[in-house]
Order: C-alpha cells, then sequence, then structure tokens
C-alpha cells in the first residue's frame, strides 16, 4: 500500500486509521511476555485457533467490547511473576465505554456499576479506604491482582455473548497455570460461578476466599461483612509478600 508523507515525515491520517482498522481485523493483540511463554500451548491448541477465528469474525462484523487491544489488559497489567491475588469475574461488562480487561473495573470517568459499588463499599466497611474517583482497578493490577474474567470478550448490550466460545477453557488453564507454577497466592472466588474454579487450586498452597457475588441481587446475603481485602492483606503479609493498597 502506498503511503502519503507528510511534512515532518508523518504519514496521511488515511494510512493511520487504515493501520488502526488493520490490526483490528488481524486481531493482532498482544500479551505480555511471561503469560505468552506459559500459555503458549494453549495457543497453539485447535480449540484456540477457533476461538481466534470466532473473535476476529465478531470485531469485524459487530459491536464488541473491550476494544481489541484490551483483550489481555489484565494479563499485561499484572505478569506472571507479579500475581499476588487473583479476583475472577463471569465476562466483560457489555455497555459502550465500560470494559477495559480488567474484571469489575471500568474506565476512568465512567460510572461504578452497582458490583463495583458494593466493592469500594465492602473495602470502606473492612479497612477503613475511602471511596476512590474512579472505578479504574488498574492500579489493583499494578500492585499484582490479576483481574480475570472467565470470559474475555462480550458483544454490546448482550451480557454473555461470548460465553462457551472458548475462552472458559483458556482462562481455566489461567488459573491452572497460577495454581500450580506459584505458591501464596489469594483467590478471590464471589459467586456460585466462580467458586466453581476451587476445584482447581490447591488450599494447602494457596488462599481461597469465597463470599456471595457483590450484586445489589446477593450481597447482603454475605458479601458485605466477608472482609476479603483485609484477610487477604493478612495471608500476603504473613508471607513475606507486600499487601495490596486496596
Amino acid at each position: 500500500m502506498h503511503r502519503r508523507r507528510l511534512k515532518g515525515g508523518h504519514f496521511s491520517n488515511y494510512y493511520n486509521n487504515f493501520a488502526i482498522i488493520s490490526t483490528l481485523f488481524f486481531m493482532e493483540v498482544k500479551i505480555e511476555e511471561s503469560w505468552k511463554e506459559r500459555l503458549q500451548v494453549e495457543f497453539d491448541k485447535p480449540y484456540f485457533q477457533q476461538l481466534t477465528n470466532f473473535v476476529r469474525h465478531e470485531y469485524q462484523t459487530t459491536r464488541i467490547y473491550p476494544p481489541g487491544n484490551l483483550i489481555f489488559n489484565a494479563f499485561n497489567c499484572c505478569p506472571f511473576n507479579n500475581v499476588k491475588v487473583v479476583i475472577i469475574g463471569q465476562d466483560p461488562y457489555h455497555g459502550e465505554g465500560q470494559a477495559h480487561g480488567l474484571s469489575f473495573s471500568v474506565q476512568d470517568g465512567v460510572p461504578f456499576p452497582p458490583s463495583l459499588k458494593n466493592i469500594f463499599k465492602e473495602i470502606k466497611n473492612d479497612i477503613g479506604a475511602p471511596v476512590p474517583l474512579s472505578g479504574d482497578l488498574t492500579r489493583w493490577a499494578k500492585q499484582g491482582v490479576l483481574l480475570l474474567n472467565a470470559t474475555l470478550t462480550v458483544k454490546a448490550d448482550m451480557a454473555g455473548s461470548h460465553q462457551k466460545k472458548g475462552w472458559e477453557t483458556f482462562t481455566d488453564a489461567v488459573i491452572s497455570t497460577v495454581a500450580n507454577q506459584k505458591e501464596h497466592v489469594v483467590f478471590i472466588l464471589w459467586g456460585a460461578y466462580a467458586q466453581a474454579k476451587a476445584a482447581m487450586v490447591d488450599k494447602s498452597k494457596h488462599l481461597v476466599l469465597e463470599s456471595v457475588h457483590p450484586s445489589p441481587l446477593s450481597a447482603s446475603r454475605g458479601f458485605f461483612g466477608n472482609h476479603h481485602f483485609s484477610r487477604a492483606n493478612e495471608y500476603l503479609k504473613l508471607h513475606g509478600i507486600e499487601p495490596i493498597e486496596w
């Protein structure tokens, strides 16, 4: 393709836009190197090739969240060796501008979804930390919290639309990899869907914290008062690991 060079050596906006579209078209998303090394065996399996074809087609033909370059944001923000805590969600938020590849997190400036409001409420009650101004949990990820959704993509306004397409097989492999290759990780499992993942975790090597989901439909039945944030930090400190600033 011919590129028209502008003053200062910059290419035209047309070419820049083409490059962005091409990236989405070919799904050239990247995953952090330490994760790539450990998960390459999954990427090479037939199910993942089928999943890639499905996801590529979806991004080409309809509106999908998160943006393509943020599909593996949880991994890119939290390299394998940094993982201290794993918080498992189900699938990304399906509203415009919300999802950015981290479970329960929303982009800066986006109003807090109800579950995230309840998470911040429990943190305040548990450890006294004030409710933050932003719902962007990148600050947690950078400290070693793997904010992992079981399904990494979703169709706009259609919750659960990319479930049972292969993502769960991949993210189960992620959970098993962390559980098998690391020690003293805190797995925080909210709701029955996340709690089903506990079977992959050796509780003699790790701490598993379980409660109902922070959704308004269930939070009052055991999420509030679960003290997961203080309990996670106590466990980390017990094993000489820097706690999380929630």
